[in-house]
């Protein structure tokens, strides 16, 4: 039997237009329906928030409760990153949506890089950035569920090679991991950063590497990275207007 697998970079429910890619209105409607057509057991999404100059955090999160009322079949957690007060105004925030009941949550903030660079006419500091995890259970088998969201390095001046810290502190919990797991989220590294190699070493494959997920560069930033008690069926990358991002989908089963 198999199960569906989907992760997201929803960019705050920003949509995406070329001609004017950073100017769009909020439509967290179009978010939800797309999310719907992809029928997936498990969604993975980042930047479910918006973030602000200043590391302004809405409590409770509006975003994550527009979709959790809109996916009310769906059992979820929601995670904001440490505040970060030079934080730059970009999406921030990780949600797992699971159609079956989630238990052992867990949040694991990932270092900062080091250094400091300019945006918006501002120094700024790099943000720790975020893991949560949970586990469920599908077909009669529990899986760990993890979903992240790395710096992106090559933004800045840097790549995640010379600041690994959030990549060994992510291949720790990898190793750690005893059953099935898969995990998901915008990885943020560059061609030629080596993220793929680096989990593979590990025991952990990922869906695709070979299509971008991202608008603004052809990178492939969006994983889902599983292990050797799955086993990886159909896959796709899903254009969509409702992000800068492009989805990443797959079917798996349990060996």
């Amino acid at each position: 039997m198999i199960f569906r697998a989907l992760t997201f970079n929803m960019q705050n429910g920003q949509p995406w237009d070329s001609n004017a890619p950073d100017h769009q209105e909020i439509d967290l409607e179009q978010t939800v329906a797309f999310l719907r057509k992809q029928d997936a057991d498990v969604v993975f999404l980042q930047e479910v928030e918006e973030g602000f100059d200043g590391g302004l955090q809405i409590q409770p999160p509006p975003n994550y409760a527009f979709l959790r009322d809109r996916l009310a079949d769906f059992d979820s957690v929601f995670a904001y990153p440490e505040v970060n007060d030079t934080e730059i105004p970009f999406g921030l925030g990780l949600a797992i949506f699971s159609r079956s009941k989630l238990c052992d949550y867990e949040k694991r903030d990932l270092p900062p890089g080091g250094g400091e660079f300019e945006y918006g006419g501002i120094v700024r500091r790099p943000s720790s950035r975020l893991l949560i995890a949970a586990t469920t259970v599908i077909h009669g088998r529990k899986i760990r569920l993890l979903n992240t969201h790395l710096q992106a390095f090559f933004m800045i001046g840097s790549t995640s090679i010379d600041q690994p810290a959030q990549r060994l502190e992510v291949e720790r919990l990898l190793r750690s991991q005893t059953g099935p797991t898969i995990l998901a989220g915008d990885f943020n590294c560059a061609p030629g950063e080596g993220l793929v190699k680096q989990f593979a070493e590990v025991g952990f494959q990922t869906a695709q590497n070979q299509l971008p997920t991202w608008r603004r560069m052809p990178f492939a930033l969006d994983h889902l990275f599983f292990n050797h008690p799955l086993q990886l069926g159909s896959h796709r990358v899903i254009s969509t207007s409702a992000s800068d991002h492009h989805a990443v989908s797959a079917e798996f089963s349990f060996l």
